[in-house]
């Protein structure tokens, strides 16, 4: 589990948040197995809220969620993935919407969608929780819309699963920053 603080004082200074802030981001991995622990409420709406932190253009804020915590609802999409095990095991999945009646700019406004579900999962990481990103379910997303009976503005962008991690997160690779650095100008 990744158990962080770091509070403003005249003694802390930028490296100790950077250094967090970087450790975070390098330490979060997709995790896929839960334990059967249901995630409290209040910690829900703190990944959510986070989610929403997320920049936005002209700061429209595009985004909507269903939180799926009931096990049948959580069956039926499931059904919608061939990921199915990921979401019927997790405690909790949310399902994002881009809300198209926000929507100023479509390509921008699924960059921001983006930023806010990496933003959720970098909260899930830091409580010490796991979670993924699906974006199998798309292939099936009229469907989701359907089960999670949602106005027809709202379109499916993704469902992330997440709870306490049944699974230690892998090792994670990327390659060299020389290799996706296309020029210097």
């Amino acid at each position: 589990m990744l158990c962080l603080i770091w509070h403003k004082s005249e003694g802390g200074s930028m490296v100790e948040r950077e250094d967090i802030v970087m450790e975070v981001i390098k330490s979060r991995r997709s995790i896929r197995k839960f334990q059967d622990k249901p995630v409290d409420d209040d910690t829900i709406r703190k990944i959510i809220e986070m989610g929403t932190w997320a920049p936005s253009g002209l700061n429209n804020q595009p985004w909507k969620f269903v939180i799926i915590k009931d096990k049948e609802l959580k069956d039926k999409v499931a059904e919608c993935t061939k990921y199915s095990k990921i979401i019927k095991d997790a405690p909790v999945c949310i399902a994002v919407f881009l809300d198209n009646s926000q929507s100023y700019n479509r390509v921008k406004d699924i960059q921001a969608i983006g930023a806010c579900i990496q933003n959720m999962l970098l909260t899930i990481h830091a409580m010490g929780l796991g979670g993924v990103w699906l974006g199998e379910i798309l292939n099936r997303r009229e469907e989701v819309e359907r089960i999670l009976k949602v106005p027809s503005e709202l379109e499916l962008m993704a469902v992330v699963a997440f709870g306490y991690p049944a699974e230690k997160a892998g090792k994670g690779e990327r390659r060299p920053v020389s290799e996706v650095i296309l020029k210097q100008l």
